[in-house]
């Protein structure tokens, strides 16, 4: 008995540690992102922006007119500015100022702070005063990448497709579930779970449980990004706590050749969810991207 209330308060610490709410301001979390990368594209000199589908999006907005009111990054000069400024969009899609990015020698163009919705993309060599335009583009994930093929135009339209990379993601998945039912498995055999069949019942309980996790988590990384994955890890290892719990209290128990209290399973639950939540932290600090 004594063992056991010792488990529980140690359950119980490390279970309201990695609850604790993190205050998150309006304006200090993620925010969505568009990544363009550029295939057989020359040495030409270019510039490219994305014209927005509104006249503002965040602090970027078309310039009003007002010659006190230009912005120029030190990426430009002011005629390639005003090139840009002047460009007239055949669908009525807007420049927005300090929204210009040099891509001739990175081949790629990244907007990482509120990019616009719906978009096109626009090339301007200033060497020739031409420009290259796509077709209409819309974010479809939280992070959004796309690909321009320069090789492919017709009537100085260029051709984009949709570009996420799925490996990395399916690579961490599978990363994340080995990992967590290593520890599971592991705390199980301190909990006293040593039996062959104990060991089976837990390893397929806990591979549905972070199989559909990880499934929903990257669903909403995909979807909305790291914040709402944030709230989403906590609540949904909640669930995953409570499913488990009642799965080894009730069934595991039931195929033990020495029946634990039904408090034992319970706590082995928490604890197990628990370790692994805050080993995922930490594994996260050390190779970003696995979780």
């Amino acid at each position: 008995m004594k063992k056991q209330k010792i488990f529980i308060l140690i359950a119980v610490f490390m279970l309201i540690s990695a609850l604790m709410p993190v205050v998150v301001h309006a304006d200090t979390g993620p925010k969505p992102s568009v990544h363009v990368s550029f295939e057989n594209m020359g040495s030409e000199l270019c510039y490219a922006t994305l014209l927005s589908e509104t006249a503002s999006t965040g602090p970027f907005s078309v310039w009003d007119g007002d010659e006190e009111h230009i912005e120029i990054t030190s990426d430009i000069t002011e005629d390639i500015w005003r090139a840009f400024v002047d460009y007239k969009d055949s669908d009525g899609y807007h420049f927005l100022q300090r929204a210009v990015w040099k891509v001739s020698e990175s081949k790629c163009l990244t907007w990482g702070y509120y990019p616009p919705k719906e978009f096109k993309i626009l090339l301007f060599y200033p060497d020739t005063g031409s420009f290259l335009v796509s077709g209409v583009c819309e974010r479809y994930a939280f992070d959004s990448y796309f690909t321009a093929d320069m090789s492919e135009n017709s009537l100085g339209i260029i051709s984009v497709h949709k570009s996420y990379n799925w490996q990395p993601e399916i690579i961490s998945l599978v990363v994340r579930i080995l990992i967590t039912m290593a520890i599971e498995l592991l705390i199980a055999l301190l909990f006293g779970f040593r039996s062959r069949r104990e060991l089976l019942f837990l390893a397929i309980v806990n591979a549905v449980t972070q199989i559909i996790l990880n499934v929903l988590l990257n669903i909403i990384n995909f979807r909305s990004g790291q914040a709402a994955f944030a709230t989403g890890y906590i609540m949904l290892e909640i669930a995953v706590f409570a499913v488990e719990a009642v799965m080894y209290a009730v069934f595991l128990r039931k195929t033990s050749e020495k029946a634990k209290s039904v408090w034992v399973y319970i706590v082995y639950a928490l604890v197990a969810n628990a370790v692994s939540f805050g080993a995922g932290l930490c594994i996260a600090h050390v190779i970003p991207g696995i979780f």
